[in-house]
């Protein structure tokens, strides 16, 4: 089942799943699932499918992109954390720091995992039963405030508003039959520049939830960014960053695709204030 979360003429919020070119009301939550009504929903605004309680990412997790960021493959999963106010929706606009510069803004399209269950210590072989779902997720990143300014931590870089578009929908765990072989790719301004397989996942979605895990509860609503394959901007020669005006648009093989546009951040007297 896919889900969505919407916001509608009146701002009201639903939970919502397609059929055919309408959206359904439906009902449940992300332990026990969800049913569908006939009550049509008409989206004036897409929301992250779930509301984060937590945002885990992880980094260097594929192959090929350690290799292009000339960095040795991780013995254990590299996690950091993203504040909750980076996440938007489908559709949204990402908006480059200005108040607190970034001149080197990056992509990084990533399969997302959604716990569903409050869980610990939970085994490999288990790790698939915690899921509620999987999603898009868009990595962005601040590069000069992740190498240069950060003090050798990375949330700062990845924790500017809007830096994690998630979304359209959370495709419910039991239509991925197996999300360690899904195709995902990214496209800026309709040029490919990501192309790969979660197949190349140097730690797999199990591993990971167990690690995460360990000794360490998972609320449900967690979202995991599970890392993302090569050719990220901060890989190319020379680097190629996000200017406003591009538009990024993230796809996942049985998800869809997350679309969003970028823009400077507005300054104060532009917001009104």
């Amino acid at each position: 089942m896919k889900i969505a979360r919407i916001q509608d003429s009146a701002q009201q919020i639903h939970v919502v799943t397609p059929s055919g070119d309408r959206w359904l009301r439906c009902h449940g939550d992300l332990e026990h699932g969800w049913t569908a009504s006939e009550e049509e929903i008409v989206p004036v605004r897409f929301l992250p499918p779930v509301v984060p309680t937590t945002i885990l990412g992880i980094g260097l997790n594929y192959r090929a992109h350690a290799e292009e960021m000339n960095s040795p493959l991780p013995e254990f999963p590299v996690v950091f954390a993203k504040s909750l106010n980076a996440a938007c929706g489908h559709l949204d606009a990402v908006e480059l720091p200005v108040a607190l510069k970034s001149e080197m803004v990056d992509y990084e399209v990533e399969m997302a995992i959604v716990i569903g269950k409050t869980c610990k210590n939970v085994a490999p072989e288990q790790a698939l039963e915690v899921i509620a779902g999987y999603t898009i997720g868009n990595d962005v990143s601040a590069r000069d405030w992740q190498k240069i300014y950060g003090g050798g931590q990375w949330s700062r870089a990845k924790s500017f508003d809007t830096f994690c578009p998630l979304g359209p929908v959370m495709v419910t765990a039991d239509e991925i039959a197996d999300p360690n072989a899904l195709a995902l790719s990214m496209e800026i301004n309709g040029e490919r520049v990501q192309s790969s397989n979660t197949s190349d996942l140097i730690f797999n979605v199990q591993a990971l939830i167990s690690f995460l895990s360990g000794s360490t509860t998972l609320l449900a609503g967690t979202v995991i960014l599970t890392g993302t394959p090569p050719g990220v901007g901060a890989g190319k020669t020379p680097p190629v960053y996000l200017k406003a005006g591009d538009v990024m648009e993230a796809e996942i093989a049985g998800i869809g695709r997350l679309r969003n546009p970028i823009i400077d951040e507005p300054t104060r007297a532009e917001q009104g204030e």
